[in-house]
């Protein structure tokens, strides 16, 4: 069945050459898509909407994912809050106008766990994404991504257009950001972990008390996730794509530090910001409304990470 699905469709994937997205074209491969095309950021540039006219029209889509976003960890965001807001504003709201407008039948909206209240009752489910401000630290990045949303389900309202959002959590896996300047926090403690341990360091750091609690979603997995829903979910309600396991920071940093060899002792900066205290996803809705779950558990999916890490070193800045 899937492999009709995807047979004969014109499928744009923004950001297809990024993390997430690199999975998202191999999985579109996998079930049988030969038609998929990755827009360059050097041939069009997103943010500009008369390049994203060029693009849609370069390439006539049957239908576009929207994984393309600026996105980092804590530090990014507080140093360019600005560009966070607009580059994903412009990126997302444009190009799901035109997408509409020129016939592109449906548009997938992959949008971000920090579009959620600082304070959200655990676990987050759906219904609460407007009950509150986001965290400060990523509120300006969230509320771009959140704008998708909105829009997603004003087309469809006016329009009948078929918009779908998804709300993938924090992403871990091969091909992830390991530049200490912009990476989140589980390629950030890889990295720490497998340097330290080779110098013989005594002491790691790490940002925080070690309290808050988050959860993390395979790569593999939100791709699976992200085409499967593509594939069966033509609704309006935004979707959390999650794991369901909740893990606390200091366990984390933990579980990295054993796993990687270190055998110094971790160094909490409590100086630093913690972020949003805890984050663990209600996933029913991924289950009853296409049939998704995740598969890879979480400390396997950790090995595989670390491995890639140590293997692909020499390519990495």
């Amino acid at each position: 069945m899937t492999e009709n699905f995807w047979q004969d469709k014109r499928v744009i994937v923004t950001g297809g050459s990024g993390f997430l997205g690199s999975f998202v074209v191999e999985k579109l491969k996998e079930r049988g898509a030969t038609d998929v095309f990755v827009p360059r950021s050097s041939e069009y540039d997103l943010r500009q909407p008369d390049e994203i006219t060029a693009m849609l029209r370069d390439c006539r889509a049957d239908m576009i994912i929207h994984l393309a976003a600026l996105a980092g960890g804590i530090g990014a965001n507080r140093a360019r809050p600005a560009e966070f807001f607009y580059d994903n504003l412009m990126m997302g709201v444009p190009l799901m106008h035109q997408a509409w407008k020129q016939g592109v039948e449906k548009f997938v909206a992959v949008g971000s766990i920090c579009s959620y209240p600082k304070f959200t009752p655990l676990p987050f489910k759906e219904e609460n994404l407007w009950d509150g401000y986001p965290e400060e630290t990523n509120a300006p990045y969230g509320l771009a991504k959140k704008m998708l949303l909105v829009q997603s389900q004003a087309y469809r309202q006016q329009y009948g257009y078929n918009s779908i959002y998804l709300m993938p959590v924090n992403l871990f896996g091969p091909r992830d950001n390991f530049n200490l300047e912009t990476s989140h926090v589980i390629p950030a403690l890889i990295r720490k972990a497998v340097e330290a341990a080779e110098r013989g360091d005594s002491e790691l750091l790490v940002w925080g008390d070690g309290s808050p609690t988050r959860e993390f979603l395979y790569v593999e997995d939100a791709a699976d996730g992200i085409v499967t829903a593509a594939e069966k979910y033509n609704g309006d309600q935004p979707v959390n794509l999650g794991s369901g396991y909740e893990i606390s920071i200091k366990d984390l940093a933990e579980m990295i530090v054993r796993m990687t060899g270190f055998e110094g002792k971790l160094v909490w900066q409590t100086d630093k910001p913690n972020g949003q205290p805890r984050r663990g996803l209600d996933v029913t809705r991924a289950r009853e409304y296409f049939g998704w779950s995740a598969q890879v558990p979480f400390e396997e999916g950790m090995r595989r990470t670390i491995e890639w890490f140590k293997a692909n070193r020499d390519k990495i800045r």
